[in-house]
């Protein structure tokens, strides 16, 4: 069986390697963990909307389509559209829209869609002075601060004519941005009069929520910024973007090529992921951020809704198919979440989780395990289990509150995982090794105590330690008389199954009681109270057990003579003699650290088995020590004076145990104790003669075995009378046998 000290390196061994390497590995079921938490950090404190954020969502909702019809509109209504929006004094137009095909609703679309040559040539010749639609939209794009959407894709054409100028401070950035193969772009004719072109892609988990976005991305040689970066840059008129990266002045790396630090555009100075990569902290959809198209469309837009803000034009309507999912909401509007990636750029809202994140949680981990597994061990289980919940308590409130007021994402999940598992596999091998040592105890103690305080103890196996202690103890000892005599000619077996009858019932009656059978001595029998575990009123369930015994003992003759008349032989009556006494003894594993008994030693356990032994001078079977009547003094006593046993000088005052309390409040045994205290007071003044004849008339009318306690006592006073009461007489009497 593992000591508790062995358990717990065992344990701390185990749970170290389940759960610790995690935070080195940082494997990917660890990352949804943390977006599981991130997420709900999002809906319980979610970016409150301004309405006065700079930002504008012009959507093709259904309205938009019930007035204009199904979508793809004609090229020539999205260039009035553009003008609607420029002449409302739009800072930036972002269509979150890739028009990489010709305008289906043109002209010359139409007329090649026409089977017949001749009705071609008719309708051609109808439709010359029609504008052309990619024409009108391309025209309406000139001078107008339109961006236009294009998607980095594994498919397409591999060239990016990005509008922004590039600056970068520090380490190559391209290494570090994701990287795409092919783009698809708008046409040629579009892409040439926007002032901006910007990348819609965004960087899906696995559960394919939006909650990353990259700022900027890289086909080829060439860097891509986002739409919404690209919005930004042109709303302020910026050629430019900087990017800083690792070892730039002011972000040393030591030299490490950590990646991307910072993306600067005009007075925007945004801190990103080594990817170039930004978290944004949605908002739930707000009806002051979209307006219709049709709206905007009929005029129907105040001025001051538009004029200086970033515009996104995308789709609202559903059924168009760009939805995505956030953190706040299962289905968004795609273009919601550019103009929320700029709302979040420009309110300072965005989240930030820094490099060195992994690394401290990883730390705190470790000290939450190093905190964790001792206190398990050493101190009680509430306490353990108040400081675990205490800890998980801490990481999930400091993390939520550095995401509420600085928006750093913190993972407490790992380190309450590690706090956790380390508690579970604590837990269990103490459990188990609890439980060890339980079945060790119940191996140790089980034909020795009473099941109830085994099992008390069980719960304390730690108290099973080589030593003692000194604690009150009511001791009983037993002994068998004459067994020379009744085993006298009884084969080994015969004597063995004696034995066996005789200790099993007198065992049972201590064990019944709560008592704790210290050892056999051959017929004789040891037994005490109050110890491994404190014992209440256990005077009283030594003087119960003493009286079962005595019950027990007369339903062992009655079965023997039974026998013996059936077997036709003779019967030999079995007598116990048995001793009681209270007062502190020394208890303990007494032994070697390999082999030990728990015992008792002792001057008191001495006296019982000395007092035992004066129950054969006053020929009765139960001789308990004043402590004992005083302890329980309800019961049936009798008054046998004061004796000197052998090994001992100072007198004790015994008492003979003639029933329980029942008993003692019978008008027989009242009547009978009456005579026996006159008895008494003769004897303690000298008047042997009328003390033996009170015993005269109680062993004529004791009940039961009780008359040979009056014939020996008789016989005493009987001597006395004849020796005369000579000078220095004492009322004591001195047994100087054991």
């Amino acid at each position: 069986m593992l000591t508790r000290k062995q358990a717990f390196f065992a344990a701390s061994l185990v749970a170290a390697a389940l759960f610790l390497p995690w935070g080195a590995l940082q494997p990917r079921a660890l990352d949804d963990m943390r977006n599981v938490v991130f997420d709900n950090f999002q809906r319980g404190a979610p970016r409150v909307y301004d309405p006065e954020t700079p930002v504008r969502v012009v959507g093709v909702d259904e309205e938009s389509l019930k007035a204009y019809g199904q979508w793809p509109w004609p090229r020539t209504r999205l260039a009035e559209l553009v003008e609607r929006l420029r002449a409302l004094g739009a800072g930036a137009i972002a269509f979150d829209f890739i028009f990489s095909e010709p305008d289906r609703a043109s002209p010359h679309m139409l007329v090649d869609a026409l089977e017949d040559a001749r009705l071609r040539a008719d309708v051609s010749k109808l439709l010359a002075k029609a504008s052309d639609g990619d024409i009108a939209f391309a025209n309406a794009l000139k001078g107008a601060p339109v961006v236009l959407g294009a998607t980095l894709a594994p498919t397409g054409v591999n060239d990016f004519s990005a509008k922004a100028g590039f600056v970068t401070a520090g380490d190559d950035p391209a290494p570090f941005l994701y990287a795409f193969p092919a783009v698809v772009a708008p046409l040629p004719g579009l892409a040439a009069n926007a002032q901006g072109l910007g990348a819609t892609n965004w960087l899906p988990d696995r559960d394919l929520v939006v909650r990353r976005v990259p700022l900027l991305s890289r086909l080829g040689a060439a860097i891509a910024p986002s739409l919404a970066l690209e919005a930004l840059r042109v709303a302020q008129g910026e050629p430019s973007i900087v990017i800083r990266s690792s070892n730039a002045s002011g972000q040393t790396a030591f030299g490490a090529q950590t990646g991307v630090n910072a993306v600067k555009v005009g007075a925007f100075q945004i801190a990103t992921g080594p990817n170039a990569e930004v978290r944004p902290r949605y908002s739930h959809s707000a009806p002051a951020r979209d307006i219709s198209a049709k709206a905007v469309l009929q005029n129907q837009v105040a001025r001051g809704e538009i004029e200086g803000r970033i515009v996104f034009v995308g789709a609202l309507a559903v059924g168009l198919g760009d939805v995505r999912a956030t953190p706040l909401d299962p289905v968004t509007p795609g273009v919601d979440v550019h103009a929320q990636i700029v709302e979040s750029l420009a309110s300072g809202a965005l989240l930030s989780r820094p490099d060195w994140a992994p690394g401290l949680e990883y730390v705190v981990a470790i000290v939450a395990f190093a905190l964790t597994m001792p206190l398990l061990f050493a101190a009680p289980q509430l306490l353990s289990a108040a400081f675990a919940f205490a800890a998980i308590g801490a990481f999930f409130g400091g993390s939520f509150y550095l995401f509420e007021k600085q928006g750093l994402l913190l993972d407490p999940a790992y380190p309450s995982l590690v706090v956790i598992g380390a508690y579970v596999v604590g837990a269990v091998t103490l459990w188990r090794t609890e439980i060890l040592a339980r079945r060790q105890v119940r191996r140790a103690f089980g034909k020795f105590l009473a099941p109830a305080v085994v099992d008390r103890i069980a719960e304390h196996p730690e108290r099973l330690v080589l030593g003692g202690e000194t604690r009150e103890l009511t001791v009983l000892f037993s002994d068998l008389r004459n067994f020379s005599g009744i085993s006298e000619g009884m084969s080994a077996r015969e004597l063995t199954q004696f034995m066996n009858d005789y200790l099993t019932p007198m065992t049972d009656a201590i064990l019944e009681c709560e008592g704790t059978v210290d050892k056999y001595m051959g017929d004789a029998i040891l037994a005490f109270w109050n110890a491994p575990l404190d014992v209440t009123d256990h005077p009283r369930k030594a003087v119960e057990a003493a009286l079962r015994m005595r019950a027990e003992m007369a339903r062992f003759n009655a079965q023997r003579a039974q026998a013996a008349q059936a077997a036709g032989r003779l019967h030999v009556e079995a007598a116990m003699g048995l001793g009681l006494n209270i007062g502190p003894c020394s208890v303990g594993n007494m032994g070697s650290i390999r082999r030990f008994d728990y015992s008792i030693l002792g001057d008191n356990v001495n006296l019982a088995s000395r007092l035992e032994g004066a129950s054969k001078a006053f020929s009765t079977d139960i001789i308990a020590s004043g402590a004992v009547r005083e302890a329980v003094p309800d019961m049936a006593w009798l008054d046998l004076g004061r004796i000197v046993v052998a090994g001992r000088s100072e007198p004790t005052q015994v008492f003979a145990l003639a029933g329980d309390a029942d008993v003692a409040k019978t008008d027989t045994y009242v009547r009978w104790r009456t005579t026996h205290d006159a008895m008494r007071a003769h004897y303690e003044a000298g008047r042997f003669d009328a003390a033996a004849e009170c015993a005269a008339e109680l062993a004529l009318k004791a009940p039961g075995a009780w008359p040979a306690l009056y014939l020996a006592m008789g016989k005493r006073y009987s001597a006395l009378a004849q020796q005369g009461l000579h000078e220095g007489w004492s009322s004591v009497w001195n047994l100087l046998s054991k």
